[in-house]
């Protein structure tokens, strides 16, 4: 299981962080295919937080399709892979994002490179 820090001084919903964490844990490989989240209230007492919130965490990666619920194991890593859908929501993020940095004056080449960057440093299993 990938280590789940959070920024309680953060303006980031804890629900989002705890997404994103795992989110990335996926992408490291921290996390597998098939392998088992802690339950709810295990991951609630382990981080320090309002078991309410990981059951909201735990929902919208299962409505992401990054986990599935089995009655035996619990939330269980389980890509959904609708590739299309996943490319019109990365459109869509990314649009804002880009936005962003245009009116930040990040230049193109800033932010090629830092894909890039990005993109090779998950492929080494870091986050």
């Amino acid at each position: 299981m990938v280590m789940i820090e959070i920024d309680f001084q953060s303006d980031e919903a804890i629900y989002i962080q705890l997404r994103n964490q795992i989110i990335l844990g996926i992408a490291t490989s921290s996390l597998q295919e098939g392998e088992a989240l802690p339950s709810v209230r295990q991951l609630a007492d382990d981080i320090g937080v309002n078991m309410h919130t990981v059951n909201k965490a735990y929902s919208v990666l299962r409505q992401e399709g990054f986990l599935r619920l089995d009655r035996r194991k619990g939330a269980v890593i389980a890509l959904d892979v609708d590739k299309m859908q996943a490319i019109e929501e990365l459109r869509s993020s990314l649009r804002v994002s880009l936005a962003k940095a245009c009116c930040k004056n990040i230049t193109e080449d800033e932010i090629h490179s830092m894909v890039d960057e990005i993109l090779k440093d998950m492929k080494n299993g870091r986050m």
